[in-house]
């Protein structure tokens, strides 16, 4: 954790208030806004979760802008290993699209805000989040269940200000701002993701310019030969890439260059906010996008049918609470344990093949797989039961033949039997 002096009590006995700094348009006028509005000291605080932003210069502008203090605290590895992890155990992806890299950065910020909050004595945290978006409810909620004695402020719901008003707001007031009418995207950043907002985007049918990606290349424009990288994953985490162990940080960032050249791991949905309203949504999740379908993946060859269907419902309802904000709920705990226990085998190596946009399973192998080639084989050394089938459709259809003869009123009309029909053997008792 870093910081720009070592006091902690503002000089001037005004009341402190933490604020999450991005160093974006919104977050930079939030501490003017402060000031003025609320004559608050304004102490930012900006979690690196691996923003491709300068954050040296992000410090050096809240100092400009009137923070009495600029705080950075390094959180890659805390975010990637305690949220992005168990998110990916989870196979989360929210209405099977977005793979949550902003919802999963809010709770651990919030808990940050916290924490410093604490350590300083402020009575507000503030945040830099609409009235109409999703990120609001992650910060507020995250900060009811972890610290409810916090009074919240969120500037850009209390000013109502449209983005263009804003940028006069911050030129009116001479400060340093790296966001123009030229260039109005809204951009949030980490290691599982990076989201566009605003400017064209706004526009469902419009396609999006070049100029929103950073991460990925183009698909036309990318490599004309294949790259086959193999990710080695133990109990659903994973480790390694093509045999080499790496950190998490270091396998995250290298699967983001390297999915990335190849084009892959570009999202462009319509999605449901949880505040009511569709928004169009544009992503780039080259990491995530691979590391995702890799799990997946593995966990077929190794999870029982049963067990697998099952999971696959509730990471529907674990990425709905992460969208929505619960990170802190009972129940995501509770569900997070359920999945966490079916990860003990979840122990292998995926190749993934990155080709022009595509990220394509191509092989996976575990010491826990459930594949028998024996029994899949439908050469030699074929040793399912093939005649056993046909008792097993006789039980296994039976209901359907009872309820379709019910509804045709033949069983009371003395029609066909039950029992009629089947080619082979058949019960002789109906018990």
């Amino acid at each position: 954790m870093g910081q720009s002096n070592a006091s902690a009590t503002p000089s001037n006995g005004k009341q402190s208030v933490i604020l999450a700094y991005s160093g974006g348009l919104d977050t930079s006028v939030a501490i003017k806004w402060l000031q003025e509005s609320y004559g608050l000291d304004v102490i930012t605080l900006t979690v690196d979760v691996g923003q491709q932003s300068d954050i040296k210069d992000a410090m050096r502008r809240a100092k400009l802008i009137g923070a009495s203090k600029a705080w950075v605290i390094d959180a890659k590895a805390e975010f990637l290993e305690q949220y992005v992890f168990p998110a990916l155990k989870a196979n989360a992806l929210y209405e099977g699209a977005y793979p949550l890299s902003t919802a999963l950065a809010r709770p651990l910020m919030a808990k940050k805000l916290a924490e410093l909050a604490q350590r300083l004595g402020a009575t507000h945290v503030a945040h830099g989040c609409t009235g109409k978006g999703n990120d609001q409810v992650r910060f507020e909620a995250s900060l009811m269940a972890l610290a409810p004695h916090l009074k919240i402020v969120a500037p850009v719901r209390e000013w109502e200000m449209t983005r263009e008003e804003e940028i006069d707001y911050a030129e009116s007031h001479g400060l340093p701002v790296t966001v123009s009418k030229a260039s109005p995207y809204s951009i949030d950043d980490n290691l599982w993701g990076r989201s566009i907002e605003c400017g064209i985007l706004e526009d469902p049918a419009a396609q999006p310019p070049l100029d929103v990606y950073e991460w990925t290349a183009a698909p036309e424009q990318a490599p004309d030969v294949s790259e086959v990288v193999s990710i080695q994953f133990e109990k659903g985490l994973p480790w390694g890439l093509n045999g080499t162990k790496l950190s998490s940080v270091e396998l995250v960032e290298t699967l983001n260059t390297l999915a990335g050249k190849h084009g892959v791991g570009r999202v462009d949905s319509i999605e449901n906010r949880l505040v009511g309203i569709k928004s169009r949504e544009v992503y780039e999740c080259p990491a995530a996008t691979v590391l995702l379908k890799a799990h997946l993946d593995l966990e077929s060859l190794v999870l029982p049918k049963d067990l697998l269907h099952f999971k696959r419902q509730v990471e529907a309802k674990y990425a709905e609470l992460v969208y929505n904000g619960l990170w802190y709920s009972p129940l995501k705990a509770a569900l997070e344990a359920f999945i966490e226990h079916t990860q003990d085998v979840v122990t292998g190596e995926v190749r993934v093949k990155l080709y022009k946009g595509a990220a394509t399973v191509v092989g996976r192998s575990s010491p826990h797989s459930m594949y028998d080639a024996s029994l899949a084989t439908y050469e030699k050394g074929d040793v399912f039961d093939q005649s056993a089938s046909k008792g097993f459709i006789y039980i296994w259809g039976l209901p359907l033949k009872v309820a379709s003869l019910a509804a045709k009123g033949k069983a009371e009309d003395g029609g066909t039997s039950v029992g009629e029909g089947v080619v082979g053997p058949v019960p002789s008792s109906t018990k």
